[in-house]
C-alpha cells in the first residue's frame, strides 16, 4: 500500500455516516456525518447529481424510502431537496458542499458517485463533483459502481484517490473489476461476503487498498481484517470490541 493511501485504511469507515440504521439519526444526513466527526471516524457517503446539476448527499434514485415522497431525485433541484424532511426529522437533504464544510478535514471523507445507465445521463456529473470538491483541505477518495463515471473523474483530471466498489464472486465478475482498474483506479471498496476471491488477492499483492462493505456483525468484522485492510460499517460502535481475527 502506498504512503499516501495510507489514511484511507486508518480507521474505520461509517457507512452513510455514523446513524443508528434509522431509527433516530438517519442516513446521509448532517446528524449522522456530525456523530462521524465526533467519533473520529472516517465518513462513507453517496452523492446523486440534482436536476440543477448540484451534487447532492443521497442514496437512493426513488425518494420514497428516506423522504415519503414518490419521485426520481435527480428530477428535483437542490433547493427543492433542501426542503423534504429525512425519515420526518429535522435534517434535509444536503448538498456535497454542506458536508465539505461541516467536516472541513477533520476526518477522511469516501464518496459513492450513484451514476446511472443510458447514453449520456451522467454528463457532467464528475465535473460537478470536482468543482465542489476545488480547494477542499482534507482528505477525499471517491468511487463509483459505474466504470463511465471512474473513466470521466479520470479523464477530468481528479487529483483525488479513485476506487471501485464492486462486488461479486465469479470469474465474469472479476473480469469485468479487472477492466475499471485498467483506468488506473488507487484502491477498491468489496463487498465482504464475497472475500476471499482471486480479484481482491491480486490487487492486495499489488499493493492496492482494499476497504470492505457493509459490515454490520463480528463475522463480517473478522473477514475485513482477515483479507482486506479495513471495513465500512453501520449499526454498531467499532471502539466497543476488538476485531475477532486480524
Amino acid at each position: 500500500m502506498t504512503l499516501k493511501l495510507s489514511w484511507l485504511t486508518a480507521t474505520p469507515v461509517a457507512h452513510r455516516g455514523y446513524h443508528d440504521q434509522n431509527k433516530v439519526v438517519w442516513e446521509n444526513t448532517l446528524t449522522a456525518f456530525s456523530r462521524a466527526i465526533a467519533a473520529g471516524f472516517a465518513i462513507e457517503c453517496d452523492v446523486q447529481l440534482a436536476a440543477d446539476s448540484v451534487p447532492v448527499v443521497f442514496h437512493d434514485h426513488e425518494m420514497e424510502r428516506l423522504t415519503g415522497i414518490k419521485g426520481d431525485v435527480r428530477e428535483h433541484t437542490s433547493a427543492e431537496l433542501a426542503l423534504l424532511a429525512i425519515g420526518q426529522t429535522k435534517d434535509r437533504v444536503p448538498k456535497l458542499k454542506q458536508l465539505l464544510t461541516l467536516c472541513a478535514g477533520k476526518v477522511p471523507l469516501v464518496i459513492e458517485l450513484k451514476g446511472r445507465s443510458g447514453a449520456g445521463v451522467d454528463d457532467g456529473f464528475a465535473e460537478a463533483v470536482l468543482e465542489v470538491l476545488e480547494g477542499y483541505e482534507g482528505h477525499v477518495a471517491l468511487m463509483s459502481f459505474d466504470h463511465h463515471l471512474l473513466k470521466d473523474l479520470k479523464a477530468a483530471g481528479s487529483p483525488w484517490p479513485l476506487g471501485l466498489t464492486a462486488e461479486g464472486a465469479k470469474p465474469e465478475d472479476f473480469f469485468k473489476h479487472d477492466e475499471a482498474m485498467q483506468i488506473g483506479l488507487d484502491f477498491v471498496s468489496y463487498a465482504w461476503a464475497h472475500l476471499p476471491n482471486s480479484f481482491i488477492e491480486a490487487q492486495r499483492k499489488l499493493g492496492v487498498p482494499v476497504i470492505t462493505w457493509t459490515v454490520r456483525d463480528e463475522n463480517a468484522r473478522a473477514i475485513t481484517y482477515k483479507y482486506a485492510d479495513q471495513m465500512t460499517f453501520e449499526g454498531f460502535d467499532p471502539k466497543e470490541s476488538q476485531p475477532a481475527s486480524a
